[in-house]
């Protein structure tokens, strides 16, 4: 358990504790009158006061501290920050001379980088400090977040932009021989992440943070994160990150904040009739916080990550004297590995052990830390009933699942209450946001392996999976076994496990009662069968083997189904609330993937729409259009109140206006050109349109589809003469980019035809301009926040009701990017708002898919003939020597494991091919396609991640802001 949450006293307490001997401290650490100035100011500030204790008043609409000296302290604390240039400027000297890095000699750009950055945490800490002072204070009820991705980007530029210190910090730069743009620049991409789900999290730690509610963020420190992706002739190759080689100037390491974390071992009764989870292997889960600042506000809430390690007295000292050196570091090794990668490889036993122990991990050291907290807070006498009324952990996806028995284990096993009490916590704690409707994202962990690693949990499930077969016992009785039978298959949370012993008896099949026939004509036909089978057994006797001439043939043993505790359900079945990300999705969940949950228990089934933060998708990342938005809308609020937005509407077909939005579309296009050039080689035209689609490679994606739709343009272009091609065809630069998971082979597949697509047609002279393929490696939110303000045209064709929602579609849109799609995920909800014309849609309904996949199984679908082509066209050869089969043979057929086109390539094509004929048709009109610009921009405000905070601290966690003073 940790020794101590956050440190009683400032960051300036902790790195001078003997303020008696700080002017000998200045005079030797200072060498400058500006560097002495700072460090003085620093010191003579009071500290907050951390001993008293306020009562919650957490029903409050708003809630404020009582205490005025208080509220004083607090306010003075926070407003003696400095925010002149010249400050900055000493501070961040003083950070490279005082907390360096990097060797003496010169402030060279990383150097720079560290310094800055260090200089603008200083301001964050204070924040910081003072928000959870308050906080403890208030002992208010907060929001756990539990994600195994937060895909953060990068710091510099979004913390200076929210602290409004953007002005200071670039002055004072410039005096040091600097841009802000290249020090930022600097930062690496924090490799906490891969796609959506991450950056979806980051996104409500942004609105959390800027909305003034009480909220942390829980995670896993991964050093070498997901991979790096390279792009060679090969197509993908994956090599580690390595954004923690200089270290993070963001993070503190909590030393004194550790937890420890079990691994097998076994589960022995007590003498008091406790179980107890005893042996195994035990490591340690250390903290390493990371400040979340607030646009336009006090508050800076806390991102804590976990890593992991082993004690030192783990180390085997007599094996690596004897020359044993692996085996010396084993222990050491087994534990630090756990937080190594995000999303190690789980083909072999050895990856998928490792992949929960990651889980568990998360889990149990969060939760260490909340329930800390919820007994320091509540002083001497701990009421456990009132753990849900401070406390709300939200699971995202099925990765933190164990939270549920974990809770339980702890508050059974270790705070000694009851399993009805428990279970009631638990279920009034606990919520889950489930982000996919794919099978293999629900996950099913082996019930063998679950039992050795965590084997008290796997005792917990069984008797949660109890409580749900006796619900459903409860609820649908016994009298119709079929109904009773189809419930538990579905809801059960342990798949292919014999019944309990409890229901044992009860959960027998009945046997079928045979009709009675007429006696003597079934002995008639009894004896009729006896002499045919004589007549038959004689038959067989000639031309016979004998036993030595003939081995006897025994049937194939059929295996036993994997015995599989069911994640997704258990989610549901511990928590208090389930919802979907977009409200197609969400019907989905009830109707679908979850519908006997949702016939049982409708009240916990809720939709949460996915946002994104306005800061950093369109006030940081795209200042022109950000300056031209407040211009004519007359504010700047828009940035905290996206429906300002909407106030677009009125400027639709001003002229003025249009010059000006694509002055600004043009300026970030240029930015783009030369990123492409520096990440690819190639040269493109900004003049052309940017057509785009960036995320993970997944087939449901589709990424497949726009580079056949490509391969038929340029199909169609060399088979014209030079002046057709010009009158048909929009030049356009097609860009893509995303990583595709490393034993993903199809997805790499993908990778490599992009490429060599783009290989072929971005050097064929006949084309030129007109046509480009670029795919950007090693995608991140640094390249995103380039593309996406960039982006005319953008991508978002997944296989309808298969992407939960979404996000990117959100920020293309914010960004006045139109879109491409099908009726999928928040797509919908955006066509609503944006306008049906300002949409190009096409494809198959989400409704319509369950037939059309039977409709091909049954040899019934007959593909176009432009399908057919461009199968061919890419067979021919004519994109280099690589053997395409595999892929192309994906699409073809009518059943069978990788085949039969089950994502729908092939059906939606011709739909496909005509509705980017309508984006042509658009983009020569400048004026009308301006227009659509403009209306996309002014439709997005509702996919602001403030709306949806809001609607989460409502609905699910009910909690309210909390407003320093």
């Amino acid at each position: 358990m940790a020794t101590s949450q956050f440190s009683a006293s400032c960051s300036r307490a902790r790195a001078f504790p003997h303020y008696e001997s700080r002017s000998r401290l200045i005079d030797f650490t200072c060498r400058s009158s500006k560097s002495k100035l700072f460090l003085i100011r620093s010191l003579n500030r009071k500290p907050l006061r951390r001993s008293f204790s306020v009562k919650s008043v957490s029903s409050e609409p708003t809630q404020k501290l009582k205490d005025p000296i208080a509220d004083e302290e607090v306010s003075t604390t926070l407003n003696s920050l400095t925010t002149d240039a010249a400050s900055v400027a000493s501070s961040i000297k003083y950070h490279a001379e005082f907390t360096p890095s990097f060797s003496p000699e010169r402030l060279d750009l990383p150097k720079a980088y560290f310094a800055t950055a260090q200089s603008v945490r200083d301001s964050l800490i204070i924040k910081w400090n003072a928000t959870y002072d308050y906080y403890e204070k208030l002992n208010v009820k907060q929001a756990y977040y539990l994600s195994m991705e937060f895909l953060q980007g990068r710091a510099l530029l979004n913390a200076v932009g929210n602290l409004e210190l953007r002005g200071a910090y670039a002055e004072a730069l410039n005096k040091l021989g600097h841009k802000l743009e290249e020090i930022a620049s600097q930062e690496p991409d924090a490799a906490l992440g891969n796609g959506g789900l991450g950056r979806l999290a980051s996104c409500f730690l942004d609105s959390l943070a800027t909305l003034n509610y009480p909220a942390w963020g829980y995670g896993l420190r991964y050093r070498y994160g997901l991979f790096k992706q390279l792009i060679t002739k090969d197509g993908q190759e994956e090599v580690a990150e390595d954004w923690l080689e200089s270290g993070n100037p963001w993070e503190i390491v909590r030393n004194d904040v550790s937890y420890p974390v079990k691994f097998y071992g076994k589960v022995v009764t007590g003498s008091d009739g406790i179980r107890h989870w005893i042996g195994g292997e035990d490591i340690k889960a250390v903290a390493h916080d990371v400040p979340i600042p607030g646009y336009k506000t006090k508050t800076t809430i806390n991102l804590r990550l976990w890593s992991t390690k082993a004690p030192s007295e783990d180390f085997d000292l007599n094996s690596f004297n004897s020359g044993e050196h692996t085996k010396a570091y084993e222990a050491l090794g087994n534990a630090e590995k756990i937080c190594y990668v995000l999303y190690p490889g789980d083909e072999s036993i050895e990856g998928k052990v490792l992949r929960l122990k990651q889980q568990y991990t998360l889990c149990s050291a969060s939760l260490q830390d909340i329930i800390a907290r919820f007994e320091r807070r509540s002083g001497a006498s701990v009421n456990w009933e009132e753990f849900p009324e401070k406390v709300a952990v939200q699971m995202n996806d099925t990765h933190p699942t164990l939270c549920i028995p974990e809770l339980m284990r702890i508050l059974i096993d270790l705070k000694g209450l009851s399993w009805k009490d428990a279970w009631n916590i638990t279920q009034r704690t606990v919520a889950y946001t489930n982000h996919t409707v794919l099978p293999e994202a629900l996950e099913k962990w082996s019930f063998e392996l679950m039992q050795k690693l965590l084997p008290r949990h796997i005792e917990i499930i069984q008797m949660i999976d109890e409580e749900v077969i006796g619900t459903i016992i409860s609820e649908y009785g016994t009298a119709d076994y079929d109904l009773l039978e189809k419930k538990l298959k579905e809801m059960r949370i342990l798949e292919n496990v014999d019944f309990p012993e409890a229901y044992a008896d009860i959960l027998v099949k009945p046997k079928e009662i045979e009709p009675v026939e007429d006696v003597e004509k079934v002995e008639s036909v009894n004896e009729e069968d006896k002499l045919d089978e004589e007549d038959k057994l004689e038959e067989d006797k000639i031309g016979e083997e004998s036993p030595d001439e003939k081995e006897q043939v025994l049937p194939e043993p059929v295996p036993e189904p994997p015995k599989l505790v069911r994640m997704a359900n258990l989610c549901v079945v511990g928590g208090h609330a389930v919802n979907g990300v977009a409200e197609i999705h969400s019907e989905i969940v009830k109707e679908e993937v979850f519908n006997s949950f949702y016939q049982l228990w409708p009240e916990k089934f809720q939709n949460k729409t996915n946002g994104v933060t306005p800061r950093r998708w369109m006030r940081f990342c795209n200042p022109d259009l950000s300056e031209i938005i407040t211009k004519w809308i007359g504010t700047e609020e828009w940035v905290l109140d996206t429906e300002k937005l909407a106030d677009l509407r009125k400027f639709t077909d001003n002229e003025d206006l249009h010059t000006q939005w694509r002055a600004a579309k043009r300026s970030n296009k240029l930015k783009v050109v030369s990123l492409i050039k520096e990440k690819t080689g190639y040269s493109v035209s900004p003049d052309a349109l940017f057509d785009v689609q960036v995320k993970r490679i997944h087939e449901y994606k589709r990424q497949l589809l726009n580079i056949l739709g490509i391969v038929y343009r340029y199909k169609q272009m060399k088979e014209m003469t030079a002046s057709e091609r010009k009158e048909k065809f929009v030049p356009r630069v097609c860009i893509f980019g995303g990583k595709a998971f490393a034993t993903y082979v199809q997805a790499k597949r993908i990778v490599k035809f992009i490429t060599d697509v783009g290989a072929t047609i971005n050097h064929d002279p006949e084309i030129g301009d007109l046509l480009k393929v670029i795919f950007v490696p090693d995608y991140n939110v640094s390249v995103a926040e380039l593309l996406i303000p960039a982006s005319e045209l953008s991508q978002h064709i997944s296989t309808a009701g298969m992407e939960a929602s979404g996000t990117s579609n959100m920020k293309f849109s914010m960004n006045g990017c139109i879109l491409i799609g099908t009726l999928d995920g928040a797509n919908v909800e955006i066509r609503e708002e944006v306008g049906e014309d300002n949409f190009f849609l096409f494809g198959a309904k989400a409704h319509e898919i369950a037939d059309l996949r039977k409709e091909r199984a049954e040899g019934k679908f007959v593909p176009d003939p432009r399908f057919e082509e461009v199968k061919e066209f890419v067979r021919s050869g004519v994109f280099g020597p690589y053997n395409y089969d595999e892929m192309i043979g994906s699409l073809e057929g009518n059943e069978g494991y990788g085949r039969a086109d089950y994502f729908l390539v092939g059906k939606d094509f011709p739909s496909y091919l005509e509705c980017q004929e309508k984006v042509d048709e658009a983009y020569r009109d400048q004026k009308k396609w301006t227009r659509m610009s403009i209306l996309n921009t002014a439709g997005s405000y509702k996919f602001s991640s403030d709306r949806t905070i809001h609607e989460y601290a409502k609905d699910i966690w009910n909690i309210q802001p909390v407003e320093l003073p």
